[in-house]
């Protein structure tokens, strides 16, 4: 679609969920600057609470105490992109929310209910404020965060797949460590009681493992196209 007509087409949300490795980064940025839309990565938000906790020394361990404090930082996240940006109050925190100390923990800040619920709320203001509409990826944005999303995607790839993904990512990573942490944090999100990584039962499943990210984003573009026709 030229971006001219992108930016005059209704508005859509766009929500796209699944495990880590999946390529929904990759392709969620991809199909917004495509389309003209904002994106927003909500895994980054549960990364930036986690580094606050992590660096003011809050025991990750102790549920009640994280969710004494979970109001407290301010997250702000940029929608563009070509450039998404992410800060706590005030300070830069796109390089150190991708360090492997805060990729060890998220999982377990994720699963307090007050965390969720503070991020939660922000994720649905964004998305609310998103004038040309956005693309929200995540783990519970179709069956939680905006389940009246105008398009669901639900990503998935072999344990395989996104451990090579994975460990490309994170320059010299071991790919069956990435492996076993992967499935692990996959058993953590899925179980957890708020919110749980899982499927909307009206989102359209995208197995990625034998595609090339120019094909994932090629068939989400098409499946936006196809929802904005039919509205």
């Amino acid at each position: 679609m030229e971006d001219g007509a992108a930016r005059t087409a209704q508005p859509v949300i766009v929500a796209i969920d699944g495990p880590s490795g999946t390529g929904k980064s990759s392709t969620s940025k991809a199909v917004a600057a495509q389309l003209g839309l904002s994106y927003l990565d909500t895994g980054a938000q549960y990364r930036a609470i986690t580094w606050w906790m992590v660096t003011n020394g809050i025991d990750i361990d102790d549920p009640t105490a994280i969710a004494a404090v979970a109001a407290k930082p301010e997250i702000v996240s940029g929608t563009d992109p070509a450039h998404p940006t992410i800060t706590v109050d005030g300070v830069d925190v796109s390089g150190p929310i991708r360090t492997q100390e805060v990729t060890s923990q998220v999982s377990a800040v994720s699963a307090v209910p007050e965390v969720r619920t503070v991020i939660t709320g922000l994720q649905r203001t964004l998305a609310g404020a998103a004038d040309r509409g956005i693309v929200v990826e995540g783990r519970d944005i179709g069956t939680t965060v905006l389940p009246d999303a105008d398009l669901k995607i639900f990503l998935t790839a072999s344990p395989e797949a996104r451990a090579a993904r994975r460990s490309g990512e994170l320059k010299g990573a071991d790919v069956r460590a990435t492996r076993e942490a992967l499935v692990k944090r996959d058993a953590a999100d899925s179980s957890r009681a708020a919110s749980p990584l899982a499927k909307a039962d009206d989102a359209v499943e995208v197995d990625t493992t034998e595609l090339t990210l120019a094909q994932v984003v090629e068939c989400v573009v098409t499946l936006v196209e196809e929802k904005r026709a039919a509205a």
